[in-house]
């Protein structure tokens, strides 16, 4: 029989030193070390242990070639079948990230391993001058040692050693892989029984978490530590001195499901027939292929989205639903868990460990046919796909930002070619790339122009949006936005307020020496929340207690300025003291069931206003809401990105489409600087088709995506002088490398400079921005000097990426 040879990407190796390692198979391993399964290698000069996967497999090597043997192989059966294999090749070559990250992309977390080495001495007894004098020594105190983990201990310290001692037999090593699964609980923490019994003494930051306990009876380690502005450890220290005790708090995972709709009942309007039938025939062809949903707010793409998965189930083949926002998955998997049953799972990365393991096993199994989820749920290991629906496709949560820097849309792409499937993106805002693309005939493009509506004799309106100038007003609210929500409150409708901004003050400078209270590890002003009287980078996490004092002249004349989410909800319980006030932003949705409790409850009339960030423009259905406010609306204007239009005109689109969305006609206010700006009116008007002509005549003039590809070279490191210095270098090898490129590759270079942000969590940032195209031969130009000055010793210290088509603002 004939040896095997296998490539393996190895864990924990930069993408500069990144390839298919060989390693020879042991013959008792060989049935099992198939492409896809995960092996356990020696890697390196000292042959430390790492995971790997087998993404390749040969007869026979090289015999001039001594190669090392995998240790062992993980699992029974691979982990990722053909498909992902593929996708997990495309990732490494299109994204410029590892294979063990692509991996890592296309499996769950809690399917990961971590692993240890157990060591003990063999039977075999070393003859005299058979060992080095090292390797016996290490020998003869490991003959003595106690236990296991002195052993180990021992062997760590002389790795050199130890390896003649496995080599010759003396001393043998297994390796204990283990999945990383945690149980599905939370951890809680309250008042143990005798803290009020026993005099038990605190520290200041103790004292406060127990008075909230108090207060509160019980919170989670992770609630508790932000509303004391606390570490956890200050809570193991209570529990330790018996003023505290931890428990677990066990969640639901499939929360049943009281009623069933049936799919039948759903009547679609003459718009939404058509595309439901366009749509259909394309699924019925079985070719691959696109399409683009393009409705107006309020339009009814969901009622069609359900006929098309049922007719999509009915053909024997299976749905992927991917949606931008997990505060979106509980309407959406609610909504079509009562129509499909348990058939549908859910995937995203607000779930717990042990949760997305068991839905990935489920859908792995066969045991559910749809997967609803966000941008990850694309790699969801479904056989058979006919249709993959992309909801609010332009929305830039579908593209990653940190490795692998894949789009959500370009994987469904990839998917749909290997199924033969159609991939269906929907919008009222589309993004400018795919928009271009229909009008180009790429894409087949379907059009819902008017509202959804209940009555079929009754035309549903768009809400009337109102534009108010606040220039020199001085006032967090106009006059005309405090006037209708407390005409809504009177007539018990609700009110929907965007701020996309969290925390109370946004900025807090000295008014003498003029410096903002900055980060320590960035460039970017701290911001204050009262609810725990902090200031926290919202970059870094770094938080300290807020002082009154600038840290840097000491002098006690501070300015608070802006306006987060936690301001604007006191600054409407004080016009509106009876109004109950439900504030979404990432400071209130801690745990993964608070969307789904807090959207419940305020679609259930237990909120008459809503406060909250872009996590509540989008996807939302709320017949009852029938005023929609919008306050800095022109803030995201000005972000540096050649994007920012395109997203103020979708943030603002879709949230003003909130409003109205049930019997009453609905309202928006939309509060701004820049009330002639024509990004804003465009945007009140809901007319997206002329908000593209002008952006896509910019982005033609400008050479701006669709008119070419943009690729960020990214360089971080904790000396300034050292980045800019790798970043001029990467500049040099670019212009040189491009000399000796034979074929025509038309690029434009842009920098190096520092990004918008210099400094994030202590290192300094520089970039190269290169106008290009996405295709082999500019991919494999740019890894070449990628791969070539990773030895330079300009890039000790200094991590460099590269990401196509991703955002430039920061």
């Amino acid at each position: 029989m004939n040896s095997l040879t296998v490539q393996v990407g190895v864990s924990g190796t930069s993408f500069a030193f990144d390839q298919g390692y060989s390693y020879s198979v042991p013959e008792e391993l060989s049935d099992r070390a198939v492409p896809g399964a995960r092996v356990i290698v020696p890697f390196g000069r000292s042959d430390r242990r790492r995971v790997g996967i087998i993404i390749g497999v040969s007869e026979g090597s090289d015999e001039s070639i001594a190669l090392k043997p995998v240790s062992s192989v993980i699992d029974k059966e691979p982990v990722i079948g053909d498909e992902q294999l593929r996708l997990l090749l495309w990732l490494r070559e299109t994204v410029f990230c590892t294979y063990f990250e692509a991996l890592c992309t296309l499996i769950p977390p809690g399917l990961g391993v971590s692993f240890t080495q157990k060591y003990k001495l063999s039977q075999k007894k070393p003859a005299k001058d058979e060992l080095s004098s090292k390797a016996m020594g290490l020998y003869l105190s490991a003959s003595e040692a106690s236990d296991g983990g002195e052993l180990s201990m021992l062997i760590s310290e002389d790795r050199e050693a130890a390896s003649e001692l496995i080599e010759k037999g003396f001393l043998e090593e297994t390796e204990l892989a283990k999945q990383k699964v945690r149980d599905d609980t939370v951890s809680m923490v309250r008042l143990s029984p005798a803290y009020s019994e026993k005099d038990i003494k605190l520290t200041p930051k103790q004292k406060a978490a127990a008075q909230m306990l108090e207060r509160e009876g019980c919170a989670s380690v992770r609630e508790l530590c932000y509303m004391c502005g606390c570490t956890p450890q200050v809570i193991k220290n209570m529990v330790k001195s018996g003023a505290a005790e931890l428990f677990d708090y066990e969640v639901i995972k499939s929360p049943e499901i009281a009623e069933r709709d049936n799919v039948d009942d759903i009547t679609l309007n003459a718009c939404q027939q058509e595309a439901f039938d366009g749509i259909s025939q394309m699924i019925s062809e079985k070719k691959a292929a696109s399409a683009l949903l393009f409705g107006v707010t309020g339009s009814g793409k969901t009622p069609v989205f359900a006929k098309l998965i049922d007719y999509t189930l009915k053909m024997g083949r299976n749905v992927i639903m991917l949606i931008p926002e997990i505060s979106l998955t509980p309407q959406t998997l609610n909504r079509f868990r009562r129509l499909f049953g348990e058939t549908v799972a859910v995937l995203h990365s607000g779930l717990s460990l042990s949760m997305r393991s068991n839905e990935y096993k489920r859908v792995k199994s066969g045991q559910c046919r749809i997967v609803v989820g966000t941008r990850s749920a694309v790699f969801a290991p479904l056989d058979n796909i006919g249709l993959i629906i992309m909801d609010e496709e332009g929305e830039r949560t579908y593209k990653s930002e940190s490795s692998p820097r894949y789009h959500a849309r370009d994987a469904a792409v990839q998917r749909c070619a290997y199924h033969n499937a159609v991939l269906l993106t929907a919008s009222a805002t589309p993004s400018i790339e795919s928009f271009y693309s229909a009008q180009k005939g790429r894409t087949r493009l379907f059009t819902m122009p008017e509202r959804y509506s209940a009555d079929p004799n009754e035309k549903a309106a768009m809400p009337h949006a109102e534009i108010i100038d606040m220039t020199g007003s001085g006032r967090i609210l106009s006059e005309e936005l405090v006037n209708g929500v407390n005409a809504n409150l009177q007539r018990g409708e609700q009110s929907i307020l965007l701020l996309n901004r969290r925390g109370y003050h946004t900025i807090i400078t000295c008014t003498e020496c003029r410096e903002p209270v900055s980060c320590p590890n960035c460039s970017i002003p701290l911001t204050y929340h009262k609810v725990n009287n902090r200031l926290i980078c919202h970059y870094c996490g770094y938080g300290q207690d807020y002082t009154d004092k600038c840290p840097k002249c000491g002098s006690p004349k501070l300015r608070l300025s802006g306006m987060g989410t936690q301001r604007l909800e006191d600054e409407l319980a004080e016009f509106f003291p009876s109004a109950r006030i439900l504030r979404m932003d990432a400071d209130t949705t801690y745990s993964r069931y608070a969307y789904d409790k807090r959207f419940t409850a305020f679609g259930n009339g237990e909120y008459d206003i809503m406060v909250g960030t872009q996590m509540i423009a989008k996807g939302l259905d709320f017949p009852n809401v029938t005023l929609v406010g919008v306050l800095n609306a022109d803030k995201s204007l000005y972000s540096g990105d050649f994007r920012s239009y395109e997203r103020t005109f979708s943030l603002i689109t879709q949230v003003v489409g909130r409003s109205g969305r049930g019997n009453s006609k609905g309202r928006a206010i939309i509060q701004t600087f820049a009330p002639d700006h024509y990004v804003i009116n465009l945007a009140a008007e809901q007319n997206y088709t002329a908000f593209y002509e002008q952006e896509i005549a910019m982005r033609r003039a400008l050479i701006y995506p669709p008119f070419c590809d943009i690729c960020t070279v990214g360089f971080s490191g904790e000396d300034d002088k050292k980045t800019a210095a790798a970043a001029d270098c990467f500049a040099e090898s670019i212009a040189e490398g491009i000399k000796k490129v034979s074929e025509k590759m038309p690029i434009r270079v842009l920098g190096p400079s520092k990004c918008a942000f210099e400094r994030i969590n202590g290192k300094f940032r520089y970039r190269i921005i290169i106008k290009c195209r996405n295709n082999a031969l500019f991919r494999g130009f740019i890894s070449g000097i990628r791969t070539g000055t990773a030895r330079l010793p300009e890039f000790r210290g200094i991590s460099v990426y590269i990401d196509m088509n991703g955002d430039i603002s920061l």
